[in-house]
């Protein structure tokens, strides 16, 4: 292990940082910390290759994909169901309809049991846009579980989907 932090490549930081944490804080779990460190990098990791290969070519932020898939396989739908299924908040969702809308994505109709709610749904030009970016956001997907096997994959996803609706995830979800 080098004394020089910044010699590290990524992974020889994350251990560097758990015997660091260890020394400092013994009472820390270096499992966890382990877990959220290397979560945290793939996720960014995995958003900044289909952001900056899919959809920032077409216009698009990664909010905006997510709004425009998400109306693409469940919509129409109104903007707060929206922003539950993407993840987002419903302010986020707003925004990016904003300029969905001036695209020419996206439509937005006032919900008539609810004044203050819209209903959304793409346009033909939208659906068209979608499917073409989430296949080649789908190649990029591929490229990315290509690193494990079939069954590595099956057993990640059911940890990841296990984390995803687990005790702590249902907290943070309430907290949104």
């Amino acid at each position: 292990m080098t004394d020089r932090p910044a010699d590290l490549d990524y992974l020889s930081f994350v251990d560097y940082a758990v015997g660091k944490t260890q020394a400092e804080l013994p009472a820390t779990d270096p499992v966890a910390m382990r877990l959220g460190l290397t979560l945290h990098r793939l996720a960014g990791a995995l958003v900044y290759d289909w952001e900056s290969t899919v959809h920032r070519p077409r216009g698009w932020s990664w909010g905006g994909f997510r709004v425009l898939f998400v109306l693409w396989l469940a919509g129409p739908l109104e903007s707060r169901h929206v922003a539950r299924l993407a993840g987002m908040s419903r302010a986020a969702v707003s925004a990016l309809v904003k300029t969905l809308e001036r695209d020419g994505l996206v439509t937005r109709t006032q919900v008539p049991h609810d004044r203050r709610a819209v209903r959304l749904a793409l346009t033909e030009a939208g659906h068209t846009a979608v499917t073409d970016a989430y296949q080649e956001h789908n190649t990029r997907e591929q490229a990315w579980a290509a690193s494990l096997t079939p069954a590595e994959q099956s057993v990640l996803i059911g940890l990841l989907e296990k984390l995803t609706t687990g005790p702590a995830a249902a907290a943070a979800q309430r907290l949104a």
